[in-house]
């Protein structure tokens, strides 16, 4: 089982797999800066598409452990 870390938005990056609370994942594939929020959109595991818009400092769920690894900031 992978570990599960706490982003904030800004530290997203594209091909990160975000993990909602009921255990469901979906990948980035596109972050854009809207204004002084951040547009994340994700692919769902069944091929749905979809996006949000949180502020920089909004904390996320990520599978995966990247730490220390550089990512490309959006914010």
């Amino acid at each position: 089982m992978e570990a599960i870390e706490l982003r904030q938005t800004r530290q997203l990056a594209v091909g990160d797999t975000l993990v909602s609370t009921s255990g469901s994942t979906y990948e980035v594939t596109k972050l854009t800066r809207i204004g002084r929020g951040i547009r994340v959109h994700y692919l769902s595991t069944d091929g749905r598409a979809g996006r949000f818009t949180a502020a920089p400092e909004a904390v996320s769920r990520v599978l995966g452990g990247r730490l220390g690894a550089s990512a490309p900031h959006v914010a």
